[in-house]
């Protein structure tokens, strides 16, 4: 008698997410989890923004099917061996001291905590045979670079802040560890990402507080500056295609919306969701401000199959919601 052989289920992947609890870390987890992967989280909270956030990020992943949380800081590398165990299919690695203008106050934080930071977290990766290493990085490695849209074959990176130059460090580790011990490591460069959970120190961010408190909002320079703004789900769907790219063993990817707008043009936006008029205070320049960014994402769309699909209304839109409901308390 022949019986029916039933196929096997997909093996279930697992994944090391850093900066789990964080802004993009947080909704690529959801994404994870809902997808069937086991998702190991790592995060220190760190106070450069309240705990309580982070905190509300992860509050309806803890206690799921296949979810971890460690609370370990990244540069604390036996911590992460001790914690750590079982296969790892990938890493995720989102652990930063973000920011270019926290960057120029604490340089030495930012290098700590963005360069051996991501040291420990590769070797961590060697150490466990990890074939697939995902590395967030930032539009500002470009600097002051002029000749937009920025593309990843440009050979002169021009950082500007010790927050960019950090970025620039992690890429560079990251061809080291590939071309030596095999592991394949994709770089997204992200631009700036926006959407609910964002962090309160970025400009949409403060923004909108201080609209719905009716304080004026503080507008660096003229209004000119330019961003390619991009929504924190596009992002993660092109973090996850990352996870399954397959082709160079070192490869570097643009993740941006694939257009500037200005700031104005922004403010119009945001103002236009909210349903209410900003006031507006000018003051000078910031230092390690960028004039613009504008990510030509040819490479991600051909490689990875990413295609931003929100626009900045329906985004901003999608951000509002979550401010009203869950935000307004941060």
């Amino acid at each position: 008698m022949t019986g029916v052989v039933e196929p096997k289920p997909p093996s279930v992947r697992t994944a090391l997410v850093t900066g789990g609890a964080g802004f993009i870390g947080s909704h690529l987890v959801d994404r994870l989890l809902s997808e069937g992967w086991r998702v190991v989280a790592v995060d220190n909270f760190d106070p450069y923004y309240p705990e309580d956030a982070k905190r509300r990020n992860v509050s309806r992943q803890v206690g799921r099917p296949g979810y971890s949380l460690l609370e370990i800081d990244v540069c604390d590398l036996p911590a992460l061996r001790e914690a750590i165990g079982g296969r790892l299919d990938a890493i995720v690695h989102l652990a930063a001291r973000p920011g270019v203008r926290a960057s120029l106050e604490d340089p030495l934080a930012t290098e700590r905590i963005n360069v051996r930071g991501t040291a420990s977290v590769l070797e961590l990766a060697r150490e466990r045979e990890v074939p697939h290493f995902v590395f967030g990085s930032s539009s500002s490695v470009y600097g002051v670079n002029p000749a937009v849209p920025w593309r990843e074959a440009d050979d002169v990176l021009m950082p500007i802040s010790p927050y960019a130059a950090s970025k620039v460090s992690g890429e560079m580790l990251g061809h080291v560890y590939s071309h030596l011990f095999g592991m394949r490591f994709v770089a997204l460069r992200f631009f700036t990402v926006y959407g609910p959970r964002q962090r309160p120190d970025l400009a949409i961010h403060k923004f909108a507080h201080k609209m719905l408190r009716g304080e004026p909002i503080t507008i660096f320079g003229d209004g000119h500056t330019r961003r390619d703004y991009t929504y924190v789900g596009d992002i993660v769907s092109g973090v996850r295609a990352a996870l399954d790219y397959d082709r160079e063993r070192y490869t570097i990817m643009n993740l941006g919306c694939g257009r500037a707008i200005s700031l104005a043009d922004m403010v119009e936006a945001l103002e236009t969701v909210m349903g209410r008029q900003a006031a507006v205070e000018r003051t000078g320049e910031q230092p390690g401000d960028v004039p613009q960014t504008w990510a030509d994402i040819s490479r991600a769309r051909a490689e990875l199959g990413y295609e931003p699909r929100t626009s900045l209304v329906e985004g901003m839109a999608a951000f509002r919601d979550w401010l009203l409901t869950e935000g307004a308390s941060r």
